[in-house]
């Protein structure tokens, strides 16, 4: 269990390894039901960051170093995986060329706008979060992105048929995934927010199960590059959500 939960934490996240720390594929495949545990991990990393520099400098640039925190600390992984989808997706071509395109490693335009797009709302959003709930709220988004990981994982097939990381992730998913990362997502959102912040991870919910379908409907599955994709997309729901109940409450 440890092996599996420190897999998770080094796939996940930039945090510096021992060089002699060489997760094989039995912990790649036991470590998915852990990416929520990494994602709340991570949401307590930039909650706490966010916090500390909210009591130094004005809200747009502690919001921006929020958001540079919450993008830096995986590495920019799912960021890229956004930029490869956006390109694929809206290219307007047949599956194949879709799949194609998403492993080409270059960034299109549709890929920077999607890129642009998602930091400039993540700053935002996390500017117009007030008090007391801020810092539940921004813990929440981490946490909302990993779990979207493991229900799309749950939920749809795995495309390609070449081996890697993914492929080996894809054979450790469990059918009790979907609910695990929901109650997870859930109790977290009480905890953080009260109604506000239940309100928030449903809403998080809803946006991975479309964005699920709208990749079905594309490339008929995952790749690694929708799963940075939905990461991404559902990053930005918490705060979204919970400035859209606060609005309507007041």
């Amino acid at each position: 269990m440890i092996l599996s939960l420190l897999t998770a934490i080094q796939f996940l996240t930039v945090i510096p390894f021992p060089k002699s720390f060489v997760a094989g594929e039995k912990e790649l495949e036991r470590c998915v039901p852990f990416f929520p545990v990494v994602g709340l991990l991570i949401g307590i990393i930039v909650a706490a960051v966010d916090h500390l520099i909210g009591m130094i400098l004005p809200p747009f640039p502690a919001s921006v170093i929020t958001v540079m925190v919450m993008t830096g600390i995986s590495g920019g992984l799912h960021m890229d995986g956004l930029a490869d989808t956006a390109d694929g997706f809206f290219s307007a071509r047949p599956r194949d060329k879709i799949l194609e395109i998403m492993r080409d490693s270059r960034t299109g335009v549709m890929g920077v706008i999607a890129v642009v797009f998602v930091i400039a709302m993540k700053v935002s959003l996390v500017m117009s979060l007030s008090l007391p709930f801020r810092f539940g709220i921004v813990m929440l988004m981490p946490l909302a992105g990993r779990c979207s990981l493991v229900m799309m994982m749950t939920a749809l097939p795995y495309v390609r048929t070449e081996g890697g990381l993914v492929t080996a992730f894809s054979k450790g998913k469990i059918r009790l995934g979907v609910l695990w990362s929901v109650v997870f997502l859930i109790v977290a959102g009480w905890i953080a927010a009260q109604w506000i912040g239940i309100a928030a991870c449903l809403s998080s919910i809803l946006v991975t199960a479309l964005f699920s379908v709208y990749c079905f409907r594309k490339i008929g599955g995952y790749t690694g590059d929708t799963l940075g994709a939905v990461s991404e997309i559902t990053e930005i729901i918490p705060a979204l959500a919970a400035i859209a109940m606060r609005g309507m409450v007041s």
